[in-house]
């Protein structure tokens, strides 16, 4: 049933390290993103004019950019940032530079997801905020990021899945993980038993991450509990 390779990669951990390496790769890159897409998309919404605190200049700028980035296409980007890579981490190559491009591409999708979950949120409540005079600041800490909390999450749940699938196609470029080993052992070798078991352990870790990030979305849903 399976050939003798695939065999072999699963008894020499090899199958094992590229779920690790897979899992490490996406975990890391999204929450590196979130720290740099979560304030862009909340400058996004605050700056719109229809914002909070309009500055129409801001906003453009900030917006060309996110759009400039999310408009390449995920495999020219990676090439692209490489030279990034190497003068941030010393290395093209790696799963470190992978991590790198990873971020670079998915910090501008997950400001505008961002963006989109804010933008959820119940109008009157924010209003009722600036009425009570309470600064620009506050209310985005303490009443658009708890009110949109569930939608953020599962934007987040959304982010992880889509960069898990980045992930795979930085194999083509030196990445580790599972799509380097669909490529080097189950594609090059034409070895589709080996293509087919990193694609069935890939739909794995995305049920999983879904999973998870639905349950906790849904723990933290005021409208399900009330």
């Amino acid at each position: 049933m399976f050939s003798d390779l695939m065999i072999k990669l699963w008894n020499d951990g090899i199958l094992q390290l590229g779920v690790w390496e897979t899992v490490y790769m996406t975990l890391i890159s999204t929450a590196v993103a979130y720290l740099i897409g979560l304030p862009l998309g909340l400058l996004l919404f605050v700056t719109d004019p229809e914002g909070i605190h309009p500055i129409g200049w801001l906003n453009r700028i900030v917006g060309i950019l996110v759009n400039a980035f999310r408009s390449i296409p995920f495999i020219i980007l990676m090439v692209a940032m490489l030279p990034a890579a190497k003068a941030i981490v010393g290395s093209s190559l790696g799963n470190k530079a992978m991590i790198v491009t990873l971020v670079i591409a998915a910090a501008p999708y997950v400001a505008r997801m961002v963006e989109s979950s804010i933008k959820e949120v119940d109008l009157g409540v924010i209003e009722a905020a600036k009425a009570m005079g309470t600064p620009t600041f506050t209310i985005v800490w303490k009443v658009l990021i708890p009110e949109a909390k569930p939608s953020l999450i599962t934007g987040a749940v959304i982010s992880t899945v889509t960069i898990l699938g980045y992930s795979a196609m930085a194999g083509t470029i030196g990445g580790g993980g599972l799509g380097k080993i669909a490529i080097t052992y189950g594609y090059q070798k034409s070895l589709k038993d080996i293509i087919w078991v990193c694609v069935l352990l890939t739909i794995i870790i995305v049920q999983v991450i879904q999973e998870a990030g639905m349950l906790v979305a849904q723990k933290t849903d005021k409208r399900i509990h009330k």
